[in-house]
């Protein structure tokens, strides 16, 4: 008697863990099958159907719309550059603020470690930076973005764990055969941290893709805007102040659903193959001893 009950709240426990999962994930789902299959409708059919998953007739005219436009374009364009120079930075200076921070033997160790903590808790503020920015001429220029988050305190926090769990035998071994400290971080303890290291990126390389204040905030040239701000104008903005047409290619709603879709396109496919390197990174970084 025992056991069968024992084994029909297990059903009922199972029933109920799988039905929560679903809800979960339909919950994410329909939102971005909505949008994905909404960008490939015409905007008669947007405007007149209501909520639809699949359209009745197909069509590539948003795709079409938004290749042959010249903002999106050249924002996208944008969009990359910002991302692949701002994550090199980033990553280029965490790794080397945190090697040098995960030493003992570093001089003033402890009160860098204190500032890097108390600037995780505590900032300067918009008002305050943007006078930093304008005093180095930095205005409109895309240093302001690069250096003006050049270093996350808790990803350098990350990569400064992981460098300090490198066995110190290893490095002493390295000085003994007479490896200098540059040779020994890139030769050495970077081919060591890459799961770390690919986690940061990733990490930095996000938040550069999906940035879209400080661009407002730092460039008055609209040209150097992200993809991101196209978005937002293209979101925000009525279908009056647009464009109606670019070549033979209409505007409408389902043009919004194809950007949306485009852009996050890039991450989509990135995080799976990411992923691995990520999860491992966090835990070994996070975790000393």
């Amino acid at each position: 008697m025992n056991k069968l009950l024992a084994r029909r709240n297990d059903i009922l426990f199972n029933f109920f863990i799988y039905g929560l999962l679903t809800l979960s994930l339909l919950t994410v789902a329909l939102p971005f099958l909505y949008v994905m299959f909404s960008s490939f409708s015409t905007k008669s059919e947007y405007l007149s159907r209501g909520f639809y998953i699949f359209p009745k007739d197909w069509t590539l005219n948003s795709y079409l719309y938004l290749v042959n436009s010249k903002g999106f374009i050249a924002s996208y364009a944008n969009t990359i550059y910002i991302t692949v120079i701002g994550t090199v930075i980033n990553v280029l200076i965490t790794c080397l603020m945190a090697y040098g921070l995960s030493k003992s033997w570093l001089k003033g160790r402890v009160t860098l470690n204190f500032m890097v903590l108390f600037s995780m808790i505590f900032n300067g503020g918009m008002i305050p930076t943007y006078l930093v920015l304008k005093e180095l001429s930095l205005i409109n220029s895309y240093w302001s973005l690069f250096l003006s988050g050049a270093i996350a305190p808790f990803i350098l926090i990350i990569m400064r764990s992981f460098f300090s769990n490198i066995p110190t035998e290893l490095e002493e071994s390295a000085r003994i055969d007479g490896c200098s400290e540059w040779r020994l971080l890139f030769s050495i303890v970077i081919p060591l941290s890459l799961p770390s290291i690919i986690t940061i990126t990733l990490m930095y390389g996000v938040a550069h893709w999906n940035a879209y204040f400080q661009a407002i905030l730092y460039l008055n040239d609209s040209n150097k805007w992200p993809v991101q701000v196209f978005l937002r104008q293209l979101l925000l903005e009525s279908d009056s102040s647009m464009e109606l047409n670019i070549g033979n290619y209409e505007y409408g709603p389902p043009v919004r659903m194809a950007a949306v879709l485009l852009i996050a396109l890039p991450l989509l496919i990135c995080y799976p193959f990411l992923q691995k390197y990520f999860n491992q990174g966090m835990f070994v970084g996070s975790v000393k001893g």
